[in-house]
């Protein structure tokens, strides 16, 4: 039995698949996720990638071809999926509010690249997330990676707005945090339904952005 077989039952895991719920907000991961090297994953993975792509009939002795699996094999420990390492996570180092500015910092127009955890293809979007200071604050640049950290791994739309803002009430140590984050499945654009015009919204509001006059100052802020 798989891990989601000892917990569920076939008709609750066909329900799961049909909604693509996701079942919590911690990425699901096994917890000997990490004893294996990265340089042991490649390796691992560009064999595995390389039979998938035999039995899909392609000929890997094609110059074009021969070379598919390893670089997929890379794209995926240390480009698509790097988040999955805790070891990436980045460290938001918070520094003296020296201004005493007390008012919401919102960084809004961050790229999101992630990967559907469904079907492995991508979801591409926006992030806008918000702070209000608790004494201290943080580089801009940390608001990014920390959006790109989680989205380097196979999600759920749903559960990257919830670890965002998670990390970030963490990291700033304050709950007035707000994320919205819109985006495009490539899921839902290049199969099943094939919606091209279709996309996804979600959004966290905590703290200070539970109360309306901010978070409609936030909202119209990138409308």
């Amino acid at each position: 039995m798989t891990h989601h077989e000892n917990r569920y039952t076939a008709e609750e895991l066909e329900q799961l698949v049909e909604a693509h719920l996701g079942t919590s907000i911690d990425t699901p991961l096994r917890a000997d996720a990490f004893k294996m090297s990265d340089e042991e994953k490649v390796k691992l993975i560009e064999t595995k990638f390389r039979d998938i792509m035999e039995i899909l009939g392609l000929d890997l002795t094609d110059d074009s071809l021969s070379g598919t699996p390893l670089r997929v094999a890379k794209m995926y420990v240390n480009e698509a999926f790097a988040g999955l390492n805790p070891k990436n996570k980045p460290e938001l180092k918070l520094f003296s509010n020296k201004y005493a500015y007390n008012e919401m910092l919102i960084e809004k127009n961050i790229q999101v690249h992630s990967h559907c955890e469904h079907h492995f293809v991508p979801i591409i979007g926006k992030c806008h997330i918000a702070y209000i200071p608790n004494g201290k604050v943080v580089g801009l640049s940390k608001l990014n990676r920390i959006v790109r950290h989680y989205s380097k791994r196979p999600q759920v739309q749903e559960r990257l707005t919830r670890q965002i803002a998670e990390a970030l009430m963490g990291g700033l140590n304050t709950s007035h945090v707000a994320v919205y984050l819109e985006a495009e499945h490539m899921c839902v654009k290049t199969r099943g339904i094939e919606d091209n015009d279709s996309s996804t919204i979600t959004m966290a509001f905590h703290g200070k952005f539970e109360e309306s006059m901010n978070k409609k100052a936030f909202l119209e802020s990138f409308k």
